[in-house]
């Protein structure tokens, strides 16, 4: 065990904790709060998915640079290439049409918002992903 394993550690539970605890637990519970409009609860959304996907996207350079510096498994590489994917897809390939679909219920566009929109389950599919590798790469660490 040396730094750079420690960092890879910490950085990939912290980065599982941060996706668990918004993703999991804040998202689904601010539309449940008192006076938390639909309006509302996307524009918190917005901005709280906008920030946890950049600190995903500092704690992914902080994992990789942890984990290269020491020759990891092909295991841990590709528990590692699965959530960086997911997170790629998530910010560069259904980020956008979330915003999309986002920016017409906020507008009140008729229909926006009735349902639930097919790119909101690609992303938490993705999440679900997401929390699988993760947890598999810091198992993996320890383990090897």
């Amino acid at each position: 065990m040396n730094a750079s394993w420690s960092v890879a550690v910490a950085g990939v539970f912290i980065w599982l904790g941060m996706v668990l605890a918004i993703s999991f637990l804040e998202a689904p519970l601010k539309f449940r709060a008192p006076g938390v409009t639909l309006a509302l609860g996307l524009g918190i959304g917005r901005l709280v998915f906008r920030a946890l996907n950049s600190c995903e996207a500092v704690l992914a350079v902080v994992v990789a640079v942890g984990l290269f510096t020491w020759g990891p498994s092909a295991g841990v590489v590709a528990a590692f290439a699965v959530a960086a994917a997911a997170l790629a897809i998530q910010v560069v390939g259904v980020r956008p049409s979330l915003t999309r679909r986002s920016d017409a219920v906020l507008a009140g566009a008729p229909g926006a918002g009735e349902h639930r929109s097919r790119s909101h389950l690609v992303y938490v599919a993705l999440e679900l992903v997401k929390v699988v590798a993760l947890a598999a790469l810091g198992i993996l660490l320890f383990a090897g």
